[in-house]
């Protein structure tokens, strides 16, 4: 009560610092660098990053792009390519005139060579940069290769993709915040008693966002799913503490009629529910924390943050800002478009049984679903971008026009003998999608000597630690195919060099399926644990999170497993968080519910009569809710361009729905099937006037 009371007696100071605040929030979120990359998210200790750490090291090398040039005279190449080695950070470009001036006949490189970087209307060269992948330099330095390039080349690699997914981004990411803004405002505007208290609460948690967007500051940088996603999740999640703080205000207005007395019995109500059910919301976001893949920790701790300060906004901010917008609050409430749902919770409760069945039936296809969209989901970065886009466009004219769809680098010990260097090449060339190997060995022989080869040549292709071999691939990153290559071109480089390293995109996207599968498995298990362990404390009961956690999951597998009816594959990263933010988001219904049903059962009420009161009761709230969080995310699923955010985004809004649809049909159910058990295992509920069942 001392923090109420404090909380409506400095209201304005409050107000006023929140303001103030938002200044370095903004300029904190300005400086948050944002990472596009997600292979750097592996662990630190795989051998394709200490190997992609070693290129930087030895070799003075980070990203690496082929560029394909077509219907152009060798001469225009030559000067394409001298610059394209003027572009700051740019390190090396290797073509034909890399070896030889261009008097010298092209025929001069061995046959196979030649032929596999020329066709009869295109060439091919290599690009190295000094720099980082996702650098952002790199990035610069990708855009002005493509200025130079002109529309005849065609830049391909993972730092194209990178700088394409950026550049799309920063341009839908306004777009998507705004949409979420409004379709979250309509259903307010829909579902509340109040035409102007959706601007209030969008205002209050729009302070919070930017706090929290703010903060990230410290944490140096954040994913770009971070980003795109944290704003219009916060709208959504905590949108329900600004409505109990709202219908609890207006509760006590009509009691005391005083309204600074009503807010201070409102925030004291509301911050005793709201931590209660933020509780499990965070829990399910600090499960992300537990993945070995730390983009999870990256969006858990952002997430996390942002639900403690949504609760704290909600008990300071948003009462300081109804306070002091009282009158015209009260003078444009409206009677709320939400009926009176005692009828339907009559006609749910009599005919329960049947949605017993509904639950039983549901459970097998939805799981099986749910356990097949898990194997069916992509893990190529370049999915997630439209077929337009540069990167894509060129990444097709590499495999149209030289069959080569992924290229992997291999680090040899520099002290392996040339002759063991050769025989590894030529079986790794035996291997099925292997176009070829291609390393210093592949250009000196009987033709070229060593001494003729240029030393920026030679400084590319051997350190005082490693050599660098090169192999084109038929097999698309992320595939089954070049997994198994990948497989056996590691058992033939282990043979010659026990500490050889096979790094590059399709490696580490190897890497990156082996974690991750590993990571939706702890995640999972570690949201319900600790969801289970707070739904027991909160509920104090045994049998009360078993049939909640039931209810939500059943959700969860409907949710995941229509993507597998409907023949859709979702980006690896989806399932394994969607599974953890609807169990974290959604389970609040549940326990709403299920919290009046326990208060109407220890007053004396008979099961029917508690469980039609609670879902009565409970299904306004579910409903602004399910549907706001609905519509704060199902609009930015719709519009965004990049398939990881749209699919993340619709996965939730469906989730939502789902979760809403479960909890006002099954768990009512639920609950009256299983009224004893939970009378015999929930403390406080063992009274002998329980027993008397009221009709």
């Amino acid at each position: 009560m001392r923090f109420s009371k404090a909380v409506v007696k400095y209201r304005v100071p409050i107000l006023i610092l929140a303001l103030v605040l938002m200044v370095p929030s903004i300029l904190g979120m300005v400086g948050t660098r944002i990472n596009y990359d997600m292979l750097d998210y592996l662990p630190a200790d795989m051998d394709t990053v200490i190997g992609q750490n070693a290129l930087m090291e030895d070799f003075g090398k980070g990203a690496f792009s082929f560029i394909v040039i077509e219907d152009m005279p060798k001469e225009t190449v030559a000067a394409l390519r001298a610059r394209l080695e003027q572009v700051e950070h740019v390190d090396t470009v290797v073509w034909y005139d890399s070896l030889f001036d261009l008097s010298v006949p092209m025929e001069l490189l061995p046959k196979r060579v030649y032929e596999e970087f020329n066709t009869d209307h295109a060439t091919m060269m290599a690009v190295f940069f000094d720099s980082a992948t996702s650098a952002d330099v790199t990035m610069d330095a990708i855009r002005e290769v493509r200025k130079i390039c002109g529309e005849q080349c065609f830049v391909s690699g993972m730092s194209a993709l990178v700088t394409d997914l950026k550049d799309l981004c920063e341009k839908e990411e306004p777009i998507y915040v705004g949409i979420a803004v409004l379709l979250a405002c309509a259903a307010m505007l829909l579902l509340l008693d109040s035409y102007l208290v959706p601007l209030v609460f969008l205002a209050s948690i729009g302070m919070m966002i930017l706090l929290n967007l703010g903060t990230n500051y410290f944490m140096g940088e954040i994913s770009y799913i971070t980003k795109a996603l944290s704003a219009v999740l916060q709208l959504a999640v905590t949108m329900d503490y600004s409505i109990f703080l709202w219908h609890s205000y207006n509760e006590q207005r009509l009691r005391y009629g005083e309204p600074k007395k009503a807010m201070e019995i409102a925030i004291g109500e509301t911050l005793t529910s709201v931590v209660g059910s933020s509780i499990t919301t965070v829990a399910g976001f600090i499960a992300l924390c537990f993945m070995s893949f730390t983009m999870g920790k990256d969006l858990g701790i952002v997430m996390a943050k942002g639900v403690l300060l949504g609760v704290l906004g909600c008990v300071t901010v948003l009462p300081a800002m109804i306070l002091a917008l009282d009158k015209p609050l009260q003078k444009t409430k409206h009677k709320s478009l939400i009926p009176n749902m005692g009828k339907f919770a009559f006609g749910v409760v009599q005919v329960f049984p049947v949605f017993l069945v509904i639950f039983a039936l549901l459970v097998p296809p939805a799981y099986y679903g749910y356990s097949k969209t898990n194997d069916e989901v992509y893990y190529d970065m370049g999915r997630c971008l439209p077929e337009d886009m540069a990167y894509v466009v060129a990444n097709a004219k590499l495999h149209e026009d030289f069959n080569i769809a992924s290229t992997h680098m291999l680090l040899v010990d520099a002290d392996t003998p040339s002759q063991n260097v050769r025989r590894m090449m030529q079986e790794m060339e035996q291997v099925e999608g292997v176009k070829y190997v291609l390393g210093l060995e592949s250009i000196v022989g009987s033709r070229i000597p060593e001494e003729i080869i240029p030393d920026s040549i030679l400084e590319i292709l051997k350190s005082d630690k490693w050599e660098l071999l090169l192999i084109n691939s038929e097999y698309k990153v992320a595939s089954d195919e070049v997994n198994r290559q990948l497989e056996s071109l590691n058992a033939i480089l282990k043979r010659y060099d026990q500490g050889g390293m096979l790094i590059g995109e399709a490696p580490c996207m190897k890497d990156m399926i082996e974690t991750t599968a590993h990571d939706f498995q702890v995640v999972n298990l570690v949201s319900i644990l600790a969801i289970f362990l707070i739904i027991a404390l909160v509920e104090k009961s045994l049998s009360l999170p078993f049939l909640l956690i039931a209810v939500i999951e059943t959700a969860i597998f409907i949710n995941l497993g229509l993507p597998h009816y409907f023949g859709q594959s979702l980006p690896f990263i989806a399932p394994i968080c969607i599974s953890t933010i609807q169990l974290g988001a959604t389970v609040d219904y549940a326990i709403l519910m299920t919290t009046r049903y326990k208060a109407e059962r220890i007053r004396g009420n008979g099961k029917k009569v508690a469980v039609r009161i609670a879902l009565a009761a409970s299904i306004p709230s579910i409903l602004v809710s399910g549907l706001g969080l609905f519509a704060a995310t199902f609009g930015v699923a719709v519009y965004s361009n990049i398939d990881m955010i749209s699919s993340m985004c619709m996965l939730m809004a469906r989730g939502a729905v789902v979760s809403m649809l479960c909890v006002i049909l099954i768990l009512p159910a639920l609950l009256l099937w299983c009224d004893r058990l939970i009378r015999v295992t929930t403390f406080g509920m063992k009274q002998k006037n329980m027993e008397v069942t009221v009709k």
